[in-house]
């Protein structure tokens, strides 16, 4: 229902070959004369998550661009095995560069916070600025790594209902009403592939990654912020360079772009107006 009434709004939904991979995403024309913003969304999450942002970015940048990472909403194909996060990192970068094709404002949340921050030390041509909202990457004690791994392994409904009160500051009730389907999402095989590889890897941000980002960087942490362990926060605190922004708001959970959208819209175009974007 998500994808028909934003196509009636005048988004472009399409899908592509990118990487070997059939890609979905969705492009939407700004009227604004920023860059481009592009907007990268989480573990077992979908372009869909950030419809209720993408108006309203669209008054101030000149595309609103967001896709499905492989596996993820209408991106149907997936890596398994070894190598699944790099290869879910490498789509995302070869759809950037064939469908944003400009240096952009690129938005991401969660796990796409991480690989925003890749694509940033990677490629930092194509990166203006960065807006990470709750990302994680962090490196973290086993233990805790394990434990937040572990949230994903959802196989009933009581245990998808508590994993869908994390991701808010106060989950709707039409979710929580809804949690056998939202089950789906977190059990998907792109999801547990992708937790078995980051388990088997223990791949994190190193400290010289996050110290080479030299564009403006948001970083956007909740109050509420219940998924992530606050040992995230204090390790992105400790090592991203000093010109990073580092917000704690009030009333923010773990995805923000779908409870709070204004004022996650209006703390991102705040801080592309003071960066000169």
């Amino acid at each position: 229902m998500t994808r028909q009434m934003l196509v009636a709004r005048g988004v472009r939904s399409t899908v592509r070959t990118v990487a070997g991979q059939s890609v979905h995403s969705y492009e939407l024309k700004g009227q604004g004369k920023g860059p481009p913003v592009v907007l990268v969304h989480g573990l077992g999450g979908s372009a869909n998550g950030f419809s209720r942002v993408m108006f309203p970015l669209g008054r101030r940048f000149s595309r609103v661009l967001a896709m499905d990472l492989p596996g993820h909403g209408f991106s149907t194909e997936f890596c398994a095995g070894p190598g699944c996060v790099r290869g879910q990192f490498d789509t995302l970068r070869a759809w950037f560069e064939q469908v944003a094709g400009e240096p952009a404002f690129v938005v991401g949340n969660s796990l796409g916070g991480a690989m925003a921050v890749n694509l940033a030390a990677e490629v930092p041509g194509l990166v203006r600025a960065l807006g990470l909202v709750a990302p994680a990457g962090a490196a973290l004690p086993q233990e805790t790594f394990d434990a937040l791994l572990s949230s994903f392994a959802v196989e009933t409904t009581e245990e998808a209902r508590a994993l869908t009160r994390r991701l808010f500051h106060k989950a709707p009730l039409p979710l929580l009403l809804l949690s056998s389907e939202m089950r789906k999402f977190y059990a998907t095989p792109a999801v547990q592939a992708l937790t078995a590889d980051a388990r088997a890897t223990r791949a994190s941000l190193t400290p010289e990654v996050l110290q080479r980002l030299t564009m403006p960087v948001l970083l956007l942490w909740g109050g509420s912020e219940r998924l992530l362990p606050s040992e995230t926060l204090d390790y992105f605190r400790a090592h991203l360079p000093p010109h990073a922004q580092v917000q704690v708001v009030k009333g923010f959970g773990h995805v923000p772009q779908m409870e709070r959208p204004d004022e996650l819209v209006a703390r991102l175009v705040g801080f592309a107006d003071k960066a000169g974007l």
